[in-house]
């Protein structure tokens, strides 16, 4: 009974001072997310968004975005920033003012905080990257104006 009691309290002790009890792992299995199309009014041509995972409670999101040949993103900025990693296939970044740079696969791209920019596949091949974006206040992107043609050739 004393030994009871004692747990009891630590238990409680440890709740009211902001410890959870221990947390197990989450699995979640390939598949029971669905896959999407990237919406028309984001994206310029086909792209396939496979989202991970997206907990505002934990402050992270992430997808693989899958680009065909010359599809993009628009102009965009996140309040938290963005990190690219590419898995197959090249493309292109752009931050705002300045050059486009070759992206390809194994490159990571870290876009800071309220950078305007965009990314997206070259002209004759795909683009895969998984993106990875904070929250804060309950948003993790701000998407702007569709990148141009004459803007995505330069």
């Amino acid at each position: 009974m004393r030994f009871t009691v004692k747990l009891l309290s630590v238990t409680l002790l440890l709740s009211a001072c902001g410890f959870a009890a221990a947390q197990s792992m989450e699995i979640t299995k390939n598949g029971t997310q669905k896959a999407i199309t990237g919406a028309e009014k984001i994206f310029t041509g086909t792209s396939i968004v496979n989202p991970y995972f997206s907990s505002k409670e934990n402050g992270v999101s992430a997808a693989s975005v899958t680009f065909a040949p010359a599809s993009r993103s628009n102009w965009h900025t996140h309040p938290k920033g963005q990190y690219l990693v590419v898995t197959a296939g090249s493309g292109y970044v752009q931050e705002w003012g300045q050059p486009k740079q070759t992206i390809k696969s194994g490159d990571v791209v870290w876009t800071p905080p309220g950078v305007k920019h965009w990314h997206g596949a070259a002209e004759s091949t795909t683009l895969t990257h998984i993106a990875v974006q904070m929250f804060e206040d309950g948003k993790n992107v701000e998407w702007m104006e569709k990148v141009t043609d004459e803007q995505y050739s330069k």
